[in-house]
């Protein structure tokens, strides 16, 4: 139970203490500062607590947003002030400094929510201000001002922006003209059931691997079966995001659910239709796995850029300024968002190309679509960073360092080189990639000279640890790194010519994409990398690289997708079990997908 001290005399007529108990606040009357700080000492240290003036006159959802909402540990708005555990500490040395300067008048209640807030943005609390819109939250001076806000509070229909609110700002077009428009019903019958949004994405996360359970059987009404239970199962992915902003139901655990969730859909759902088509004949293991490859690495490529310019300064370029001209064109804003085939435009085109199609055509698609996607996204990005001045932060280059995701070897061959190779990382990170993939691409099965080129990419991974990745294209080096470390696994594989071997390189490179996910949302959350026991564990990208060469040198086939098998079972165990223990922990950031960039 949270608790809400209402300062000053109560209004008649006012409903704002049935509109606190029924947001959970516990409502305690305080008619003097001295009395408030006596009420807040009362409260006990693990809740939260707000100070609302007696006069505040606005919407129920106003004071939701202002009072409730668990990611921030301050939060204010007109006339009234919420803060979590961590930030009681302010709070309580503000209100004891009231309560001293007002000699126990009770005249000192007047605006003392607003002092409050004053004296927590002076102690460098960060407050987060919700953005009200149409909403109405003011303390009115005179009868007159409260009868003005009444009525304005009468003029606008607070459920119906709360219904809008909790759709995303920026989505898809397949999104928000075929999904959100009732999927924030079945978001709000689902509030009102006292359903969770964790409780949402698990169906959803079931509905998909049912869908891939029945695209594994390989018949035409298994594929059809499959495609329109992957569409539901996206229409509870919207939900369950609608829901937690519907009802600000936000938690650590929903945000690693959320993170984790829709990649492990998407990935399981082409593992079910690489089953499906073996059953009917047809390997499209390969194009599986690139599939998975391609989508995973045009994330790396959205996440290393938006991380490489997160906080840059002078960041503008003609390219930027295009852009945002384009943006202004309102056919142009949905045609730029279709063509990066955002996850509802993809999930859509998957799930009708699997009901009238067959797998292979459905990954080929697939495949076309996201070079296209990724081709388009990538060239803009470049030439914005060409022709930008920006500057970037420490954080940045930490934040590059840590997605490169360079284990042992590259740290200890960087301090016995001291730094050797210090310019253009970007370009010595493609040639050395493209090196070790052209190798096992060229060279038979078995041979030693992808070795030679692994041997070669682990001489140059040093080069991301040189020197701070502030360059202007440094923001591709953990792409280059992530293509080289999947496509070698791909290859390899795939001239093993072995059954089972392309099934168990798919494993492997989903663990090892887990893990790359899982420190792309740690940095989101200011949170850092995964622990470096961790990375070094699992040998980093140039560890496992080399690795998988040298076992498909020694090894006969049948051999070396055992090999496969049994690195892909260790890396996920050891991955998933720190990813789990890092995100039910206490200290977890409640980072939410806002949108993803592709």
């Amino acid at each position: 139970m949270s608790t809400a001290i209402l300062t000053g005399q109560p209004v008649p007529g006012s409903s704002l203490e049935s509109d606190l108990r029924s947001l959970g606040f516990d409502v305690r009357l305080a008619s003097d500062a001295g009395e408030a700080e006596t009420l807040l000492a009362a409260v006990p240290a693990d809740q939260r607590v707000a100070v609302v003036d007696a006069r505040f006159v606005g919407h129920l959802h106003a004071l939701r947003l202002g009072l409730t909402d668990p990611r921030f540990a301050a939060a204010a708005l007109p006339g009234a002030i919420s803060v979590q555990p961590e930030a009681r500490r302010a709070l309580t040395r503000a209100v004891a400094r009231e309560s001293s300067a007002s000699g126990g008048l009770a005249v000192a209640t007047d605006d003392l929510a607003e002092r409050l807030t004053a004296a927590l943005d002076a102690d460098g609390i960060a407050l987060h201000r919700p953005e009200l819109g149409t909403l109405v939250a003011a303390v009115p001076a005179d009868p007159q001002e409260r009868n003005e806000a009444r009525q304005a509070v009468s003029a606008v229909d607070d459920e119906a922006v709360r219904l809008r609110s909790a759709v995303k700002a920026r989505d898809g077009f397949f999104t928000t003209y075929c999904i959100s428009p009732y999927s924030r019903y079945i978001a709000r019958w689902c509030a009102r059931r006292g359903l969770t949004p964790n409780q949402v994405t698990t169906a959803s996360l079931i509905t998909a691997l049912i869908a891939a359970g029945c695209a594994a059987t390989g018949t035409r009404a298994g594929f059809v079966a499959a495609g329109l239970l992957l569409l539901f199962s996206f229409v509870l992915d919207c939900t369950d995001g609608q829901l937690a902003r519907y009802s600000l139901q936000y938690s650590t655990l929903g945000a690693w659910l959320d993170a984790t969730f829709d990649r492990a859909k998407e990935y399981a759902y082409y593992a079910g239709l690489a089953l499906g088509a073996a059953r009917g004949g047809d390997d499209v293991w390969a194009l599986a796995l690139g599939a998975m490859i391609l989508q995973t690495c045009r994330h790396v490529v959205d996440f290393s850029f938006n991380e490489a310019n997160h906080d840059a300064t002078a960041n503008t370029s003609p390219t930027a300024a295009l852009s945002d001209r384009l943006d202004s064109v309102g056919w142009t804003v949905w045609v730029r968002r279709m063509i990066v085939l955002p996850i509802g435009e993809r999930w859509a085109m998957i799930a009708v190309l699997t009901a009238l199609t067959t797998p292979r055509i459905t990954f080929y698609a697939l495949l076309v679509g996201c070079a296209f996607a990724a081709s388009y996204t990538t060239a803009g990005r470049v030439l914005r960073s060409l022709t930008r001045k920006a500057r970037r932060t420490d954080r940045a280059a930490r934040a590059l360092a840590d997605l490169t995701d360079s284990g042992p070897l590259a740290e200890v061959l960087n301090r016995l080189s001291r730094g050797a190779v210090r310019r253009g990382p970007a370009a010595v990170a493609f040639a050395a990639g493209a090196l070790v993939v052209l190798g096992a691409a060229l060279a038979p099965y078995g041979s030693w000279w992808p070795v030679l080129g692994a041997v070669i990419y682990v001489l140059l991974s040093p080069v991301a640890l040189a020197r701070p990745l502030k360059g202007a294209l440094d923001w591709l080096v953990p792409p280059f790194y992530r293509a080289a470390e999947y496509l070698t696994v791909l290859v390899l594989a795939a001239k093993a010519d072995v059954n089972g071997a392309l099934p168990a390189a798919f494993g492997l490179v989903a663990a090892v994409a887990y893990h790359h996910y899982d420190t792309v949302y740690r940095i989101r959350g200011n949170a850092g990398a995964p622990p470096h026991w961790l990375v070094r564990a699992i040998g980093g990208h140039e560890g496992r690289t080399l690795l998988v060469t040298v076992l498909a040198a020694l090894l006969a086939a049948t051999q070396f997708k055992i090999a496969l098998t049994a690195l892909a079972v260790a890396v996920a165990l050891l991955v998933l079990v720190e990813s789990i223990r890092f995100w039910v922990s206490s200290g977890a950031p409640a980072v939410h997908d806002e949108g993803e960039p592709a």
